[in-house]
């Protein structure tokens, strides 16, 4: 009898189902710790790694990369590497059954399984991999690719396994990939062709739930175009002052400082509508969404209890959730829970729009790009940076007065930011 764990794809968001195995970092025969990384599996919001539960031996993977595999399939069993001669029952790719099947599921998966498997010859027709003892052979050499970078070989049909990385960490990178793409079809015709992809993953969750808001809530937005040059001088002194060193201080953080005291002032579009049960739901704490577009489409991580951080610590957090956004490092749990958003368009030289509520959310602010213009101000027309701002709202909970109201107080904190002082 040998005594083996079995480890089940957990559900690593708020009722995600599925989740797209993208690259193992593990292979029969290896050891691994607790807390070793396993995988790394996409879900409908973000990438994310999954730590061993078990310390031991690896037996078997149970699914390929690029599977998308459902929540409670076992993927990985530790145990005891057998001899050739008598291996262990390979586990098929199956939610748990039996006696496991009421086991709650964990953060890094289903909770220990003590299941006793008897050694018997291998049954045919498993999908799993194979129990012979690791090979011998050297290791081969060690390669790894960014996210964005796995997505532009799968677009140009490079297998990964093929391309020698030019870069001495063993990191492919984009060039690599492209200089492979030419060798591997160096007379591509120039006709126009036609390429298309799955719709799965962020992109899939990201329109499910953009078309539900748009046909559920009714939405109005409204705009505003503010003179913000008194916050850019602001801006200006503060990178000099010590307290902000080493900073990333950019305009998104004051519209931020200024989202937040408007939800202060007006608490009830920091809300949500619940239809089913018929109630309006006001939260007690701002958790800031920052929608950030990325190689693998719209994300929006958001800073919990963003009222109470301080600008340097807020401007710390923007920072540090765009980054992760954009490198595909958000986990689940930052995606969870928003109750308002701000999303900036002004980066791609976009004056203005009419942006779509996120689910559960009253209220998003767009911000549109800062353009010098020829701009009234102390009574004659000068050159000034100015940008407009629009607020789109849930119109079941949030009336024009209380729009309009929320829009002019981030426009007035703007124009003036010395008026957060008397505020």
């Amino acid at each position: 009898m040998t005594e083996i764990n079995q480890f089940a794809l957990p559900d690593v968001g708020e009722g995600l189902t599925e989740a797209e195995i993208v690259t193992w970092h593990v292979k029969p025969g290896d050891t691994v710790d607790i807390n070793d990384s396993l995988v790394e599996v996409e879900t409908a919001k973000s990438l994310v790694e999954l730590p061993s539960p078990f310390a031991g031996t690896i037996a078997a993977l149970h699914a390929v990369e690029g599977e998308t595999v459902a929540v409670g399939t076992v993927i990985v069993t530790f145990g005891d590497m057998p001899s050739a001669a008598n291996p262990v029952l390979e586990v098929p790719s199956s939610p748990l059954q039996g006696p496991d099947r009421d086991r709650q599921p964990v953060l890094v998966g289903y909770g220990p399984s003590r299941t006793v498997v008897a050694r018997r010859p291998r049954v045919s027709g498993y999908r799993a991999s194979s129990l012979r003892p690791a090979p011998t052979a050297p290791a081969p050499e060690q390669r790894y690719a960014t996210p964005p970078v796995r997505m532009r070989a799968r677009e140009l049909g490079i297998d990964l396994g093929t391309i020698a990385p030019s870069s001495s960490t063993g990191q492919i990178s984009r060039a690599d990939v492209e200089a492979a793409a030419r060798l591997s079809n160096p007379h591509r015709s120039e006709d126009p062709v036609e390429t298309r992809s799955a719709v799965k993953g962020v992109r899939k969750a990201t329109a499910e739930a953009m078309v539900a808001s748009a046909f559920t809530a009714p939405h109005v937005t409204e705009w505003v175009t503010v003179d913000v040059t008194e916050s850019l001088t602001l801006l200006a002194e503060l990178r000099d002052d010590r307290a902000f060193r080493g900073a990333r201080l950019t305009p998104l953080v004051f519209v931020a400082r200024a989202t937040l005291s408007a939800l202060r002032a007006y608490p009830d579009i920091n809300a949500k509508w619940d239809a089913d049960a018929g109630e309006i739901v006001r939260y007690r704490d701002v958790n800031l969404g920052i929608a950030a577009a990325t190689p693998r489409g719209l994300l929006v991580p958001n800073i919990k209890a963003a009222q109470n951080l301080s600008t340097r610590q807020l401007c710390d957090e923007l920072h540090e959730v765009i980054t992760q956004a954009r490198e595909g490092r958000t986990q689940p749990e930052a995606m969870a829970r928003g109750t308002f958003t701000i999303t900036n368009i002004g980066v791609f030289g976009v004056d203005g729009g009419t942006p779509i509520l996120n689910k559960g959310e009253a209220g998003i602010l767009c911000v549109g790009q800062i353009a010098r213009r020829p701009w009234e101000h102390e009574g004659a027309v000068k050159l000034r940076s100015v940008c407009t701002l629009s607020l789109s709202f849930d119109h079941r909970l949030v009336d024009g007065q209380l729009g309009s109201e929320v829009l002019a107080h981030i426009a007035r904190l703007l124009s003036r930011p010395s008026l957060a002082l008397a505020s």
